[in-house]
């Protein structure tokens, strides 16, 4: 099986310093389930990682990409089933690490006070009683838990609970500070709060750690508080794209850097069949120019349906809302939802900046009409915005007998694309050019048909 790094770079050394020396080296590791079969189950492919001191590094990916597994084979709590991990050089299970993991639940012993739940991990290294509470209430006052030592968990908000969290893991002054989603369970300003807080301990050095390595479903949060991003993809995950962060601290979530970088790590996690793009220049917010526009769009597999629901549903809400409280409401996973929104993005419905989704006019009207003002509003969306539909009409109307056989289409799209995903790109152009009557398609010859009597406005010249 070859290296994933080569999906999109040569390897990791490409994002770290020269002669810096790593603290965890991973080589070739993977991670798989054995079945009674003799197949196996593959969560992980042969992956090499870095995490170097200094450096604050973000793991991003969708769910079932094999984030934690990532953080557990790392961290020495899990073994990989190939490869090896290295501590300083030295595999790890040889070595004597210190490591430290904040988890996304509080993970706090209820019978407990704040104090012996920081105490307890120094108790466990069997330091003296004196030392290690001396260094637990300098730790609670470093995070701003001053004066609650006393407390239980069950008397404590949920950002004090992962406050206690936090001084628990680095109480033992760990090396590598790893974090599995920790945010995530916090309403909207507390999370914003302790990761404010955070970074202030990290940019001061209060943090007695040399590197953070964090998981999260959060782009945002990713491109606010890392020095490195790394991207997986699934279906065994596999490095997708593994890049630096440029912008200085603090970020501004507004300025265009910031806002092209979320841009393009959303486009990597819901295009998984096209190879990612060099990361934006970081000095212009622009990807460079050969590589700024792909010849064809990717159209998301989701049906027209499926878009107009999500526009009828963002109406009742007023036009926008959080894509992520979307999804919950829905009971939707967020991977589910992406590419219905992507679709509506894609045909100009919808807008998305900053994690909320907001309707357009466009969009607005297309929810509000009638079937057939839907299907007129969908057609002109879809010549406007998707240079393949338009091509397809084109060559239709080029036709003395209005036929164009599927295999032209797929003779480009393979320039682009895998075969396999240059058929559901076919499959989804039939599924919204059927919507829309730009075309048919007969299933048996494998050929698309112009309907007859459609008379469409051309498109503008240009327009993608």
């Amino acid at each position: 099986m070859g290296n994933p790094l080569n999906d999109t770079m040569a390897g990791t050394s490409s994002v770290i310093a020269v002669g810096t020396e790593p603290i965890i080296r991973a080589e070739r590791i993977e991670k798989y389930y054995a079945q009674p079969s003799q197949n196996r189950i593959q969560v992980i492919s042969a992956t090499d990682l870095l995490i170097v001191p200094g450096e604050i590094l973000a793991l991003l990916g969708p769910s079932g990409s094999g984030k934690s597994t990532m953080l557990r084979m790392l961290s020495g709590l899990s073994k990989p089933s190939a490869g090896q991990v290295y501590w300083h050089g030295r595999p790890i299970a040889e070595s004597a690490i210190n490591v430290s993991i904040v988890f996304q639940s509080f993970a706090l012993f209820p019978w407990l006070t704040v104090l012996e739940n920081v105490e307890a991990p120094l108790k466990a290294r069997g330091m003296a009683a004196d030392e290690r509470r001396e260094r637990s209430l300098r730790m609670l006052d470093t995070v701003g838990l001053d004066g609650f030592e006393a407390a239980y968990p069950k008397e404590l908000s949920g950002g004090m609970r992962q406050r206690v969290g936090f001084a628990r893991a680095l109480v033992v002054e760990p090396e590598v500070l790893f974090m599995d989603e920790p945010f995530s369970a916090l309403d909207v300003l507390t999370a914003e709060n302790l990761r404010s807080e955070l970074l202030e301990l990290w940019s001061k050095k209060t943090m007695p750690t040399k590197a953070v390595f964090l998981v999260t479903h959060n782009i945002e949060e990713a491109v606010l508080l890392a020095d490195r991003i790394i991207v997986l993809g699934r279906n065994p995950g596999h490095i997708r794209t593994d890049f630096r962060v440029q912008l200085s601290h603090p970020r501004d979530r507004k300025s265009e850097p910031f806002t092209q970088l979320v841009d393009y790590i959303y486009k990597v996690l819901t295009r998984p069949e096209v190879a990612p793009l060099a990361a934006p220049d970081q000095t212009t917010g622009r990807t460079p120019r050969d590589q700024r526009q792909m010849h064809y769009q990717m159209l998301p597999h989701a049906r027209p349906g499926g878009v107009a629901g999500l526009l009828e549903l963002l109406i009742d809400k007023g036009g926008k809302d959080d894509i992520y409280r979307l999804a919950d409401d829905l009971a939707f996973e967020i991977d589910d939802l992406l590419p219905i929104v992507d679709a509506a993005q894609l045909l100009g419905f919808l807008t998305v900046y900053e994690g909320d989704v907001a309707i357009t006019a466009t969009g607005t009207e297309f929810a509000n009409s009638e079937i057939l003002r839907q299907k007129e509003l969908f057609r002109q969306a879809a010549l406007k915005n998707i240079l393949l539909l338009r091509q397809i009409r084109r060559a239709l109307e080029t036709k003395n007998d209005h036929t164009v056989p599927e295999e032209f289409f797929l003779d480009m799209l393979d320039e682009q694309f895998s075969s396999d995903e240059s058929l559901r790109q076919v499959e989804t152009a039939v599924s919204w050019g059927r919507y829309a009557e730009l075309f048919d398609f007969d299933a048996a010859r494998r050929r698309f048909i112009l309907p007859e009597e459609t008379e469409i406005v051309a498109p503008v010249e240009g327009a993608e």
